[in-house]
């Protein structure tokens, strides 16, 4: 009897556990999915008879290392900042530990005692981190192995919305942690083009785009990620000219929202503390100069000349020059901005999100310099069966089963960029529709 347990039933769990679910029979394996709320995870286990729900309260050790004991393998579906917490228990109780998010200096504080005990923890095996290391590691090994040379590499991803479900002028909604969407982006953005370095300050971020266009989706911008240079080491390409790492918003987004982070809407550094009776104008117009007689839309085209009448149309869709009250009234710019936002941008019951990622390289030749594009377009079904959840969710059901089949060998501190590991869950994914498409041509 092989035993799984699998800490937080949230969004994105819902194809996780299906796919574990599926053969867990055939396969003698069971299941634990547990959850702060037990009905959560009771749910999402379907009254399946090799599965169970349970309550887990992370900061109950007793309770947490009593679920951990009775597995084999445990897979965090928890915020970042709690997987050590389950990555030490796991260690000391010599379990096997799966998660979908980056790879923590914490983990790797651990690296030694995960080999010394004969222990897989992989990591950043999900969308990204994860799709996007396994899709590129694919095509860059494979290059390399025909003797070329990877001059240029650009990658980006984001979570969208389907065009069919786009009824609002910014184009998107919260198909993702909204704390994540608004502090998106904050930091210092770095990365390498033609040989030299760059770096972006969050305040020129959103005006520092690039155009990503797909042929089954439209067009999108592109923004820098925080820190693209560590990914010149993760994927072998220590000596390339350029490479940048990015994030994809709906053409027009960007501009848009670089209104709240010029004026300091964004901003997560300090507490407000408004009257009861402020209105969504007041809001905006406490970060704007004082005028008697300007109205908010005059205030904001002096203070930032670039602002157009398609970007007062988005602000003013989001209520920002209404008398409406405020959500709420304590809490920094950001936290109150995203309680803003959570109303007018929440999905509709019949929404599908979409999830959108393209790699471009430019690659020398024996015969001269090509252009590749490797792209992938996935939409979700529903609310509880998203592309987010799907593109997340599956790639690490796969590598949990792959390993308990013994088709992954290596143990240690990994993330998915051996051939041996991604390229039998980019060939099992491609079943499930996630599969990319490539383009490519002569310069």
């Amino acid at each position: 009897m092989q035993n799984i347990l699998i800490i937080g039933a949230g969004k994105s769990s819902a194809y996780l556990i299906d796919f574990l679910l599926e053969n867990s029979i055939e396969k003698n394996r069971k299941i634990i999915v547990a959850d702060l709320e037990e009905d959560i995870a009771q749910k999402k286990i379907k009254g399946h008879p090799q599965a169970k729900a349970a309550t887990i309260i992370v900061e109950d050790e007793g309770n947490r290392k009593s679920l951990i004991q009775q597995s084999d393998i445990v897979i965090s579906m928890l915020p970042a900042f709690l997987h050590p917490i389950i990555a030490k228990d796991c260690l000391e109780m010599g379990k096997h530990f799966f998660t979908a998010s980056y790879e923590s200096e914490d983990l790797r504080k651990l690296k030694d005692q995960i080999g010394a005990k004969n222990l897989l923890f992989l990591n950043e095996c999900g969308l990204d981190p994860g799709l996007d290391h396994m899709s590129a590691m694919q095509v860059i090994e494979r290059e390399k192995a025909l003797g070329h040379e990877i001059l240029s590499f650009k990658s980006y991803t984001g979570g969208v919305l389907a065009p069919e479900s786009e009824d609002n002028p910014w184009k998107y909604k919260f198909t993702w942690n909204p704390r994540n969407v608004v502090l998106a982006g904050q930091g210092v953005s770095r990365f390498i083009r033609d040989g030299k370095f760059k770096y972006i300050p969050y305040h020129m971020l959103f005006q520092r785009l690039d155009k990503i266009s797909f042929e089954d989706a439209g067009e999108f911008d592109g923004y820098p990620n925080r820190d693209s240079l560590v990914y010149r080491r993760v994927y072998g390409l220590e000596s390339i000219p350029t490479i940048l790492r990015g994030t994809l918003r709906r053409s027009g987004f960007c501009q848009s929202w670089n209104v709240f982070v010029q004026l300091g809407m964004t901003d997560d550094s300090f507490e407000m503390d408004l009257p009861k009776n402020y209105t969504l104008l007041d809001f905006i117009d406490s970060f704007l100069p004082f005028h008697k007689y300007k109205t908010i839309q005059e205030k904001l085209k002096e203070i930032l000349p670039w602002v157009d009448e398609e970007v007062i149309e988005k602000i003013n869709w989001l209520g920002l020059f209404s008398a409406e009250n405020l959500p709420r009234s304590k809490g920094s710019p950001a936290a109150i901005l995203q309680a803003i936002l959570e109303k007018k941008w929440a999905l509709n019951e019949n929404d599908r999100d979409m999830i959108v990622m393209q790699h471009l390289f430019e690659i020398k030749t024996p015969k001269g310099i090509k252009k590749l594009t490797s792209s992938l377009v996935c939409k979700g079904q529903n609310q509880a069966y998203t592309a987010m959840a799907k593109t997340v969710g599956l790639p690490l059901a796969i590598a949990v089963d792959m390993f308990l089949e013994g088709k992954i060998k290596e143990k240690g501190l990994l993330i998915p960029i051996s051939k041996s590991i991604y390229q039998p869950i980019l060939s099992e994914l491609e079943k499930y529709n996630i599969q990319f498409q490539e383009r490519q041509y002569e310069i």
